[in-house]
């Protein structure tokens, strides 16, 4: 069957500390007693959290129930922080990665990671990719802009042609969308309703720039199965058929299936459109534990609609090797207790 692999979880740090030498904006985080906590952002609570966003054993547990192997750990959206000055950004990408590192050691066959770089300072970034590969990580973390840098900006070639390079993988997440003002009904509205619209822009403006053709051997996974890309595809397609081409080569259609995707659908049609809009071998399982909008039981939501084996050779594909995966779904060969696939191309 194979392990079962999400791609998209979050980590909250359990001590992060307010700076008064640092920016306005400089996160940190506020226990609050038990196991609660909260996200402090420019003095306001901005999220409250639980100990499920540090915590290696409750996490574990948590998997077991899920259906799930293996997490990929990724910092929360918001502690990107593409709007800090760049030494703040850079040392706050430090902490992450540590924090991310440390969990890691404690089960290395249950945790891979995914990082963040200083990607408002590109010189910087591309630096701090260095120490991502030596980490291990598979990649890195960015919001679907820059701090309103749109993702396929020329400035950002030098931080794409790096990571390329590097072979490491960028995942894209919604951050800070455009539009919530539009709704008039609070902005607690804008992960429910506007981060697929927002994955959709982001993804347009790497289609439109040809960062894929141009960068051919770049993996870039797109949240929350992309959005709402793979409905607005058809359209791009037209456009472009009668000369809205920007920098793209190919029908829009087709460069998308050189992105990856996660299931984070929720529903089962739409999964199965997007694996005809896209592939099958493009989709990864994912969750967006342990945030209150999480998919719950991905693997099994995943596998009603692909194949199970399929799946686990897409998440060593997108994250670019394969990991030797310690068996908690009760998918685990019953001699070695272990989930260890055949290399990966």
């Amino acid at each position: 069957m194979g392990a079962v692999i999400d791609v998209h979880t979050h980590v909250v740090p359990s001590r992060l500390l307010a700076d008064s030498a640092r920016d306005a904006r400089w996160p940190s985080i506020q226990l609050t007693g038990g196991d609660q906590a909260a996200v402090m952002i420019a003095g306001k609570v901005f999220r409250k959290i639980d100990s499920r966003s540090w915590d290696v054993e409750r996490r574990l547990s948590d998997m077991v129930d899920e259906g799930i192997d293996m997490q990929v750990l990724s910092p929360m959206p918001e502690l990107l922080s593409h709007w800090l000055p760049p030494h703040d950004a850079e040392y706050l990408a430090d902490i992450m990665n540590a924090q991310i590192a440390g969990m890691i050691s404690r089960a290395p066959r249950n945790f891979a990671g995914i990082g963040m770089v200083c990607a408002q300072d590109v010189p910087r970034a591309v630096r701090q990719l260095t120490t991502l590969k030596a980490l291990g990580f598979a990649g890195f973390e960015i919001g679907t802009h820059i701090d309103g840098v749109a993702l396929g900006s020329r400035t950002l070639l030098p931080l794409y042609e790096a990571t390329e390079a590097m072979d490491l993988t960028i995942f894209v997440h919604p951050l800070h969308p455009a539009g919530v003002e539009r709704i008039g009904a609070g902005p607690e509205f804008g992960a429910v309703a506007i981060f697929p619209l927002e994955t959709a822009l982001a993804s347009v403006s790497l289609l439109a720039a040809g960062i894929l053709e141009r960068f051919p051997r770049l993996r870039v996974l797109l949240s929350h199965g992309g959005g709402a890309l793979s409905w607005i595809l058809p359209r791009l397609d037209v456009g472009w058929s009668l000369g809205l081409k920007g920098q793209m080569q190919q029908e829009p259609s087709k460069i998308a299936r050189k992105f990856w995707y996660d299931t984070i659908l929720y529903d089962a049609a739409s999964l199965s459109f997007l694996a005809e809009s896209v592939g099958s071998d493009r989709i990864v399982v994912g969750s967006d534990y342990p945030f209150t909008i999480m998919q719950r039981q991905p693997g099994a939501f995943a596998h009603r609609v692909l194949d199970p084996a399929v799946l686990t050779e897409n998440a060593f594909g997108v994250l670019g090797k394969v990991y030797d995966v310690k068996g908690l779904s009760g998918a685990a060969d019953a001699k070695s207790g272990s989930l260890r696939a055949h290399s990966h191309d």
